[in-house]
């Protein structure tokens, strides 16, 4: 059953990098993805420029929301993903960047691709065999279906198969 509720995904995903890599240096930084825990919540708020209410997504049992560190530097969260372990695949409710990666002077590259290529992971351990769906802005279809390999569902549904998910998974975590 399609939810009414979608938040409607507006990501970009600026580079597929094999971390995340600085703008500036243009050094390769290995990345973590783990639990968001609600202590760290109160850095992550409107007033501190991001865009979304990540509390309620926290708060919502049905949801598990990942939070993605360099290694070694697990204070500073690069970016943030919201999913739902659906019945036969994983749904994302929410990705976002940290305010320092978006835009022109962004920070660094790859966030985005990371938390997408972990959704994908997430699918395989789960025995979906990769498959993630996500609801996207119309004008971003497009750009997910050639930066990601997702294919456009109907209305603004875009869903990641088993082979696109197996690329962004290697990419990323070297499976």
């Amino acid at each position: 059953m399609e939810k009414s509720n979608d938040i409607e995904q507006y990501f970009i995903i600026d580079r597929l990098t094999n971390s995340v890599l600085n703008t500036i240096s243009g050094d390769s930084f290995q990345t973590e993805v783990m639990i968001l825990s609600k202590i760290e919540l109160k850095n992550i708020t409107k007033k501190n420029g991001w865009n979304f209410d990540w509390k309620k997504e926290v708060d919502d049992i049905k949801k598990e929301v990942y939070k993605l560190t360099i290694t070694n530097n697990p204070s500073i969260i690069q970016g943030l993903l919201s999913i739902t372990v659906e019945q036969d695949h994983i749904f994302m409710n929410l990705l976002e960047n940290a305010p320092f990666n978006v835009g022109k002077h962004k920070l660094y590259e790859g966030v985005a691709g990371n938390l997408v290529a972990y959704a994908c992971k997430i699918s395989f351990q789960k025995g979906f065999e990769g498959y993630v769906a996500f609801t996207a802005k119309s004008k971003l279809i497009e750009h997910y279906e050639k930066t990601l390999g997702a294919y456009h569902f109907k209305s603004q549904r875009m869903i990641i198969e088993t082979a696109a998910a197996g690329i962004l998974v290697e990419k990323y975590f070297k499976i």
